[in-house]
């Protein structure tokens, strides 16, 4: 046993355990098993928060670290007739992820086994692996594990069992250069309270305005200052002008307007709008100057306004009229001439000057304000390539020509190869792009052949604008063209013609997000649309707790956050907060909704540009919030934070919290359900339906498209945040996501996999009454079976209705238990989700992934081949690949077809369930014979080599 080593495992205690005693307590006790060694903890009597405190110890086989630790917490039950147990919870615990040395308590939540359970809790244990020559020199503490011998010897962990990571701590995140010292494991646990969402209570409808746009966000107030324009000012210049601009001074926060060269008579028209948090002091200090080209500025007079006399304004009252003000000096010495026009008053986000005015939260710059961007129209390019004549090669026999197309600088496909002899070869293929309103490209048509491998001859080309090409809504045909083929740098000869099929493809929707969270379904014709079925109004109001995205020029931490929302083909952008951890913006849009299965994105970003000087940077997003209107009850306004999640190389960061208020308002209750049990793509997608690898290029080429037209607006959404909003890389390959559709499908077959087991214990009596119970229940339904449906669909009623006590109270949100982001086995697994392509890691790393990747593709494999031979086993049942078991078979069913001809299906039926439902004294332990037989048939696994 030299170099061994043992799993030591010391449960701490369990807290917010389901009272199971009928009393409202429990007495809870814990169950270990590992490897067919079972260990149990003390009973603690009427505790809903036990605290066991035991050591126990289990022996390890050698070299050998798989298997997986279970612990279930039970209850124990006294009775006349002795102990009875009853379950709890359970965790399991995977053997490569326990640690080598003890760590900090981990609290896991407490799983469920089974459909019909009642679990709540969580288990605080510490598990760790301890080398036998360490166990040696504790002399007595090894005598000190506490604990009870083996009560059972059973073995590990039932297939079919869903792994359970809990909540902890977060350890020390470990650097991502660490992964090129080779695929040593690191865990990390992120706690589960952190990634919830909580209701808030916001004070709404303070701001609202006569329109009623800002009932979903809280009231900001405002200090409003228009400098309209001055007269009569004073100069310095030899020709007595001035360039003059005006200050503004507010306490801490200062601004001006731009200098007008040249004039006396300035005219700006320019709002301020400074934040009520930001003013110190009771006075707005305004001042004119002007600007010096090469000396110092000069004052030209200036006033003081005191902030307590400014009059409150709220929409719809009309504009505060500006006033005349006289310039001062600052002594009273010097002579000044001139007004200025300013008005000032009180006010809100509500007010129609804030979206053009000047904040003191944003700065001067326009490209920081709240912007509204619209997707450009797009549209399907069907390019039907028909056939070619008389096509002329250069300098020898055509044998393989083909065509290549171009549609603008991205989207390249091509035909196969046709071989012809006669000059005049035959395609008749369709090829797809994606093209943007309004159609300024051209595509670029080239008819190649290829004279040798790797060497290409073009034989002519063609440009065709894409304005001239016609546009349909339907599958009518269109009319067919020839087209002369052409050289480079002019007509020339004759090269021959080719026969082309054009339209734009307007009954489609031109998908540029991913199906699962999709949030437009129109066609892309507007005389295809159906009117709207509602109105979704989302309230950005603040962020909270946000982590510093970058450092300052002083090395301070720092956060220029911003939000974008996407839903259909409206983006907007709020303004930009400079320099806070806690920026509020409380701004209100809203959107037509045309389809209620759909999904609204808001995004987080920081903004890396504010800072003057320097390159151009990227970007960086905080978080991602999707919301599906569908889970939204209608006319009600949900305030919630959202937690913000970002997956990094280290593990699943908080970055922050998001607060937000959504509304879905439906005008007609009638016509939103009747949109359930309509399509949810327009028609053209199921009479001409596209092949599934051809919607993901164009989904992607959309992608691009989108990202490219926004990125060209005036004060342009940059292309990073757009390829984030809409998830360009949720198909690239991840271990994180792939166990997080393992789980996905495992949650999806546990409620049919608690049924089987229910079932089994019917059949095994483990219950007397209950199986008394579905016998009688079994005999109704056979001598009424026309009451089978009914109650079939009865009990789904009945679940249904029980289930809505049980609702969501809260949007869902990003879950970063099922994205598996709470426990990460390894930190390269994480690495290599992000690592770019080609991989630029260390030659070790990347075998260590290939080896891994072969693993997990391997188990899929032999899963699939299992699936496989299953099917093959019930195909050869008739097809005589075994004579003697089809034989059998097929005399088998010949009795059965006339024992069934002269027996009532009930009495069948009852046999039949007595047979299953028989009393485990009644049954052998052997497989049945029905069984057995099934496993004996051939299937093609032999055969493969």
């Amino acid at each position: 046993m030299a170099g061994g080593r043992k799993l030591m495992v010391e449960v701490i205690a369990a807290k917010g355990l389901m009272p199971k005693d009928g009393e409202g307590s429990a007495n809870a006790y814990c169950v270990l098993d590992y490897d067919g060694q079972r260990k149990r903890t003390r009973v603690k009597f009427k505790d809903l928060d036990p605290t066991w405190n035991q050591k126990f110890e289990f022996t390890m086989p050698a070299m050998r670290m798989q298997g997986y630790l279970e612990i279930n917490v039970q209850n124990e039950n006294k009775s006349g007739t002795g102990r009875r147990s009853c379950f709890m919870g359970r965790v399991v615990v995977p053997m490569n992820t326990v640690p080598s040395k003890p760590e900090a308590v981990r609290w896991y939540q407490l799983q469920k086994r089974g459909l019909f359970s009642h679990v709540k809790g969580d288990l605080g244990i510490k598990v760790w692996l301890q080398n036998l020559e360490t166990a040696q020199k504790g002399g007595k503490n090894a005598r000190d594990i506490q604990g009870e011998p083996a009560i059972v010897a059973g073995g590990g962990v039932p297939n079919g069992d869903v792994l359970v990571v809990g909540a902890g701590k977060l350890n020390k995140e470990a650097k991502a250069d660490r992964v090129s010292e080779g695929p040593r494991p690191s865990t990390i646990t992120v706690p589960e309270a952190d990634f919830t969402v909580k209701e808030t209570h916001p004070n709404l409808g303070n701001a609202v305005d006569y329109r009623q746009h800002h009932d979903l966000v809280e009231e900001m107030s405002y200090l409003f200052i228009r400098v309209v324009r001055a007269r009569n000012l004073s100069g310095k210049d030899n020709n007595t002008l001035s360039d003059p601009y005006v200050k503004i001074s507010v306490g801490p926060v200062k601004t001006e307007t731009k200098f007008i060269p040249c004039t006396h008579n300035p005219e700006w028209n320019r709002c301020f709008a400074i934040g009520k948090d930001k003013i110190q002091g009771g006075t707005c200090e305004l001042s004119v100057w002007d600007a010096g080209k090469i000396s110092k500025d000069t004052f030209l007079g200036g006033f003081m306004i005191d902030l307590h006399g400014v009059p409150s304004r709220k929409p719809p009252e009309s504009p505060l009229a500006p006033q005349w003000y006289r310039l001062e000096s600052k002594t009273g010495n010097k002579a000044i001439s001139g007004d200025l026009m300013v008005s000032i008053w009180w006010g809100t986000q509500a007010d129609e000057v804030f979206p053009e005015a000047w904040h003191s939260d944003t700065g001067e710059s326009s490209q920081f304000r709240s912007k509204l961007y619209m997707s450009p129209k797009l549209w399907y390019l069907r390019v039907n390539v028909i056939e070619a004549q008389d096509l002329l090669p250069t300098d020898r026999h055509m044998a393989e020509p083909y065509v290549r197309l171009h549609v603008g600088p991205y989207q390249t496909l091509r035909t196969s190869r046709s071989v012809t002899r006669g000059g005049s070869p035959f395609w008749n293929e369709d090829l797809l792009f994606v093209a943007a309103e309004p159609f300024d490209e051209v595509m670029h048509i080239i008819v190649e052949d290829r004279i040798a491998p790797g060497k290409e001859e073009i034989i002519g080309h063609i440009r065709i604008p894409l304005m001239s090409i016609a546009r349909r809504i339907d599958g009518r045909p269109v009319a067919s063209r020839w087209y002369v083929l052409e050289r480079d740098g002019g007509r020339g000869a004759f090269l021959g013609r080719i026969h082309l099929r054009l339209c734009f493809e307007g009954g489609y929707h031109v998908v540029d997000e991913s199906s699962n969270y999709i949030s437009d379904t129109r066609p892309t014709a507007r005389q295809l649309w159906k009117p709207s079925l509602g109105v979704l109004e989302v309230g950005i109001h603040c962020a909270n707790n946000l982590l510093p995205m970058k450092t300052t020029k002083d090395n301070r931490g720092s956060t220029d956050a911003y939000c974008v929302v996407k839903y259909g083909p409206k983006w907007v952008r709020t303004r930009t907060i400079f320099e806070s951890f806690n920026p509020r913006w409380n701004e209100q849009y809203t959107w037509e909704v045309f389809d209620p299965c759909t999904v609204v994105t808001v995004g987080v970003f920081d903004n890396r540009n504010t800072l003057t000087g320097g390159e151009t940077l990227k970007d960086l997003p905080i978080g991602k919030v999707r919301i599906r209107l569908s889970t939204l009850e209608s006319d009600r306004v949900y305030t919630n934070a959202y937690p913000l999640l970002v997956v990094t190389p280290q593990g699943v960061k908080k970055m922050g919290e998001l607060e937000m208020a959504v509304r879905f308002s439906t005008a007609s209750t009638a016509n939103v359900i009747a949109s359930y049990l309509q399509p949810q793509l327009p028609r053209m997608h199921f009479f001409y339906p596209l092949d599934p690898r051809q919607t993901h290029m164009l989904r992607v080429a959309a992608m691009n498209m989108v990202a490219l037209r926004l990125m060209r607006s005036e004060f342009p959404l940059r292309q990073e945040v757009v390829l984030f909003m809409l998830d360009t890389e949720a198909e690239r390959w991840s271990m994180r996501r792939s166990k997080a559709n393992y789980y996905r499908i495992m949650g999806v077959l546990g409620g049919f996999l608690a049924v089987m087991n229910w079932f089994t214990d019917i059949c095994n009596w483990k219950s007397p009454i209950t199986t008394v119970l579905v016998h009688i229940l079994f005999l109704i339904l056979v001598w009424y079976p026309e009451l089978l449906l009914p109650t079939v669909f009865l009990y789904m009623f009945l679940v249904g209705a029980w289930n809505y006590r049980f609702r969501s109270r809260t949007p869902p949100f990003m879950d970063a238990k099922l994205s598996q982001g709470e426990f990460i086995g390894h930190l390269d697994e994480l690495e290599e989700e992000f690592n770019i392509v080609p991989a630029n890691r260390a030659q070790e790393v990347l075998k260590h992934r290939y080896e891994r990747l072969r693993g997990v593709a391997g188990r899929i494999q032999n899963g699939l081949g299992s699936l496989a031979s299953m099917g093959e086993r019930f195909q050869s049942l008739l097809i005589w690949r075994d004579p003697r078991a089809t034989a059998l078979f097929i005399a088998f069913c010949l009795v059965a077809a006339i024992v069934l001809y002269v027996t009532p299906f009930q009495v069948v039926a009852v046999l039949l369930a007595a047979y299953m439902l028989r009393h485990p004294r009644f049954r052998d332990p052997l497989p049945s014979v029905p069984l057995s037989f099934f496993k004996r048939l051939p299937s093609q696994s032999d055969r493969i080599l």
